[in-house]
């Protein structure tokens, strides 16, 4: 496979605290963003601007992101579920805005409490926000359980593939594509990325966006490589998950599929010995905390590191 440039973009801070009752402090917090910047993740998205009331992890949202956004070298993006976030995202100076929708109707409607329909109608208020600002601020349209749904089971990835559309339409600077509950097998992720990559890939960057639920997640990346795809959400430690998905263990885990992609000859930038100490900021911090992955345990094999160089 040819050797190209790869980017990982850690999640952990938003996807894998998101379901996690301790609350992480916040130095800590900035203490993982910074270890994490110094082995090479350049892309990292720092927290949500959702109500604390609703999600107490993220009541230092503003004070994480204001931090972040000053450090050099660093791509700092924040999840939004409303125009309410957007703002305030953009007023801690975050110049990437991740928002999310369900292709689901029924994952949509019990996750943020709106219609599908309702949210592309936010979306489209959150791009012209982000797009009106003096220093212009992308805008991630993400498509939630494109790849199936754990309350409506299999999802058209017709219908998928309209709501992409929509979201590129109403302004979307990249789409995300993701398999927010651990459905997907390879096959199927290679026939939706393909037709991504075929109908919107000249349009905007295609991210994915996987889970380890069922054990396929970096299977599934795989699977996405080949169909073109080359940026990655993941979580360190594989910390995560989705609430309407009982027993999942979250995201794919940053260190690993770090080990993947350049064990394939895709560089990624990262230093995967200094990645992999930063899980003892987590550690740390959340020591009741299930952590995964297998290059924690196993180490990379004899010769890798000479290999990826």
């Amino acid at each position: 496979m040819t050797a190209a440039n790869v980017v990982v973009r850690e999640v952990g801070l938003r996807d894998g605290l998101q379901m996690v009752q301790r609350f992480f402090p916040t130095p800590a917090k900035l203490a993982w963003i910074a270890a994490e910047l110094a082995a090479g993740v350049g892309h990292i998205e720092v927290c949500s601007f959702v109500p604390p009331k609703n999600i107490p992890q993220f009541a230092d949202a503003f004070e994480v992101a204001e931090a972040a956004v000053r450090l050099p070298g660093l791509q700092a993006s924040a999840l939004v579920p409303n125009l309410k976030g957007a703002e305030r995202a953009i007023a801690a100076g975050i110049r990437e805005l991740h928002f999310v929708l369900s292709a689901s109707e029924e994952h949509n409607l019990r996750n943020v409490r709106r219609t599908t329909q309702q949210s592309l109608d936010e979306f489209r208020a959150v791009v012209a926000l982000a797009h009106g600002q003096e220093k212009k601020v992308a805008v991630s349209g993400a498509v939630a359980t494109a790849l199936g749904c754990t309350i409506a089971g299999p999802v058209d990835p017709g219908r998928v593939m309209a709501i992409a559309r929509m979201l590129v339409e109403a302004g979307a600077d990249e789409l995300s594509l993701a398999d927010t509950v651990g459905y997907a097998n390879p096959a199927q992720v290679r026939a939706l990325f393909e037709r991504a990559e075929s109908e919107l890939g000249g349009t905007v960057p295609i991210a994915a966006h996987f889970h380890d639920t069922r054990g396929l997640g970096l299977a599934n990346v795989y699977a996405a490589v080949e169909a073109g795809i080359r940026i990655f959400d993941a979580s360190l430690a594989g910390l995560g998950g989705c609430p309407y998905a009982p027993g999942a263990s979250g995201n794919i885990v940053t260190e690993d599929l770090v080990f993947l992609l350049e064990s394939m000859g895709l560089r990624t930038g990262i230093d995967l010995g200094r990645l992999v100490e930063v899980r003892r900021i987590v550690a740390e911090n959340l020591p009741d905390e299930a952590m995964y992955g297998q290059i924690a345990k196993a180490g990379p094999p004899k010769g890798f590191l000479a290999r990826a160089a």
